[in-house]
């Protein structure tokens, strides 16, 4: 940098310019966890886990690996392995015939199938773990054993006894993915309901669920008694409350998001069909106090209870008198272990023993398990994880998918506020745990509709999207969709039958990085080495290139900063069209004029816009742009990348700037590479 500030001066001075526009700028913390989600160990990697969540994720992280530098960054995920929606797909597989192997085995294969398919995406996470495999599952059991203790001690765990599915023909309690119904949650568009839990995630008392039938023995299950531990959850209403505030009063949090956890802070509410109207009224003095909410054009109206034991009473007396209702979203009270043999082991609490973890709330502080492993890894001590994860000074961001928020939302926020004692609060001093920071994403659809693997229309597999895509190209794809908005359709053109003759609209993106960035870094370099023997001439980048670099730096880290990826990808695709066209008419000037200034000078520029764009682009297609790096024959690459530098020109990070050779670029060589099927 020195060498650099010292020649030049005026208005070409960087240290005004950067003084200038760098007023306002977002804060980052000092130190940074990133989490994406736990795909169940049931299956490999379809394009949504890719596309709606681990690349926005990976993007981020590789981001503030840059912003804030790699040692202060952990980024980490893993396998979900227990739980009941695996040990069903285990059972239904063993008893086909398709697999021999043990439970342990079909999740080992599953979690190293997700492993590959995130390093074919450059998903570059520090530890991706599985539950229940090697030291990570050691680490998350003991870390299960003392959050629920914590919980327990603190207050927050109720017992409770309540009804669950039993086969009596394979005198069995049914596990929740082992019973199939419709979910009662009014309006639900779920295709499958399960006895607690619908494919949407909405959640209900097993008893509600419409039509149960238990996979085993396709029949009608019985309902018996069983006890379990319960989060108090509706506990939270006032703290969640004050924490939705603090989450509309902050620019960076999701809308839809919002919206979505306010549905579940609503009052205990019955959904009845209008048609029961008169019945109703001749039982009112049954039902506890309610206030009764009819609206036009509705097919039902709304009975609204002051707590959750009422509505719990009513449905009782609806449900004896034959009428028809569905329970409305509320806080309830949030189960926390279960009787399935596949799980964590649950402590042993006032005599309820040989229980084990439901797998929604273990797999909501596994990351804390994953981030204590990881830095076991790393020799460090046991206790630093509470750096990342309980200091002011740190920040952990989650990325998940819409269905998932009720899980991280309302549940995780209380149960990690549940944690600080008798009193907690929404921002807790340091010491507790911190409350993260949640970035959700819409629906990422296919072709128009909603792909599930266990729904009608099925998603396709990751890994075989590259086979007509590269990783990069589908990166950038995916980032420009504005999932933080709205849901969007993938609508990749090999897969869609009625893609017609129209181009492909995955390679929009892709043809900025293979066309349009090639182009200029190639010109750059073929005509450095035509003309200057491959060194850039050294000498002050023009001012207007250096102010709309600038620029585009500090709008690149706002968008960044909102998780606005749909936004850094149009502002990086005007940048780099904006440097191509630079290039384009600057040359033309010089071929006119013959002026060999004039090319100097666009030397200067124009390897100043490409490495800017390099460094804005690294996140997004680390590999492209490390080659560029590479053929700027640079060995600082770690601080070629870093923001402490951000707006320096490439001359900064040469030590003999005048004597600099530039790596030789052969004949037909690309940064950013197609697809081999794209060249037919």
């Amino acid at each position: 940098m020195c060498f650099y500030e010292n020649r030049i001066n005026g208005k070409g001075d960087l240290m005004a310019l950067k003084s200038n526009l760098s007023k306002d700028r977002p804060q980052f913390p000092k130190r940074a966890v990133i989490t994406a989600g736990m795909p169940y160990g049931n299956k490999e990697l379809h394009f949504g886990h890719i596309g709606g969540v681990f690349i926005h994720a990976d993007v981020f992280a590789r981001f503030l690996r840059d912003r804030i530098g790699q040692e202060n960054v952990i980024f980490v995920s893993g396998t979900d392995c227990y739980g009941s929606p695996i040990l069903e797909d285990y059972r239904q597989l063993v008893s086909k015939g398709s697999f021999a192997g043990t439970i342990d085995q079909f999740v080992q294969a599953n979690h190293q199938s997700q492993k590959d398919n995130l390093e074919l995406y450059d998903i570059a996470v520090n530890l991706f773990a599985a539950s229940s495999i090697g030291r990570a599952a050691e680490i998350h059991q003991q870390v299960s054993y003392d959050f629920i203790e914590r919980l327990y001690h603190n207050g927050h765990l109720t017992k409770m006894t309540k009804s669950q599915f039993y086969d009596p023909e394979h005198k069995v309690f049914l596990n929740g993915r082992q019973v199939m119904g419709e979910c009662p949650i009014d309006g639900c568009p779920s295709e499958k309901a399960y006895a607690d839990e619908c494919s949407l995630g909405h959640q209900y008392m097993e008893r509600d669920l419409i039509n149960p039938k238990s996979t085993l023995s396709g029949k009608k299950p019985e309902m018996r008694e069983v006890t379990n531990w319960y989060f108090k959850l509706d506990g939270f209403h006032q703290l969640l409350s004050k924490w939705v505030e603090d989450l509309k009063e902050n620019s960076n949090s999701r809308h839809f998001m919002i919206k979505s956890i306010e549905e579940f802070l609503e009052p205990p509410v019955i959904y009845v069909k209008n048609e029961y109207l008169n019945l109703l009224k001749t039982i009112k003095d049954n039902l506890p106090e309610y206030t009764l909410q009819e609206e036009e054009k509705k097919s039902s109206f709304r009975l609204i209870f002051e707590s959750l034991s009422d509505r719990e009473e009513a449905c009782s007396v609806l449900a004896e008198k034959s009428i028809q209702f569905r329970t409305g979203k509320t806080l309830v009270p949030f189960r926390l272990t279960g009787n399935v043999e596949w799980g964590v082991d649950a402590p042993s609490l006032e005599g309820l023993s040989d229980l084990t973890v439901w797998v929604w709330p273990e797999s909501l502080w596994a990351p804390i398990s994953f981030t204590k492993t990881y830095l076991e890894m790393q020799n460090k001590d046991s206790s630093e994880w509470k750096e990342w994860w309980c200091s002011k000074e740190a920040r952990v961001y989650q990325f998940i998918g819409e269905d998932n928020v009720y899980f991280y939302g309302p549940v995780e926020m209380s149960m990690f506020m549940g944690q600080q004692g008798n009193n907690p609060a929404v921002d807790p001093p340091g010491g507790d745990l911190q409350l993260p920071d949640l970035i959700a994403n819409s629906h990422l659809l296919f072709l128009d509709k909603k792909a599930s693997s266990s729904g009608k229309v099925k998603p396709p597999m990751a890994k075989e999207l590259l086979d007509y895509y590269t990783a990069e190209q589908l990166r950038a794809h995916f980032l420009s969709f504005g999932l933080g908005i709205k849901s969007v359709s993938f609508k990749p053109k090999p897969l869609n039958p009625k893609g017609g003759s129209h181009g492909d609209p995955v390679l929009k993106e892709g043809n900025l990085l293979a066309n349009v960035f090639n182009h200029t870094a190639r010109s750059c370099f073929y005509t450095v080495q035509r003309f200057n023997d491959g060194k850039i001439p050294v000498g002050e980048v023009s001012q207007d290139v250096l102010a709309e670099a600038a620029k585009t730096i500090l709008e690149y880290e706002k968008s960044m900063y909102r998780y606005e990826f749909h936004l850094v990808m149009s502002l990086m695709d005007n940048y780099i069209r904006d440097a191509n066209k630079y290039w384009s008419k600057k040359y033309k000037e010089y071929k006119d004029q013959g002026d060999i200034n004039i090319l100097m000078q666009l030397f200067i520029d124009a390897f100043h816009m490409l490495r800017t764009a390099a460094a804005l682009m690294h996140p997004i297609a680390p590999k492209g742009t490390e080659k560029i790096l590479d053929y700027l024959n640079l060995d600082q690459g770690e601080e070629f990348w870093s923001w402490e530098r951000i707006f320096e020109p490439v001359f900064a990070f040469m030590d003999k700037p005048e004597e600099h050779q530039l790596k030789f670029l052969e004949a037909r060589v690309d940064f950013f590479e197609k697809h081999p099927s794209q060249y037919k």
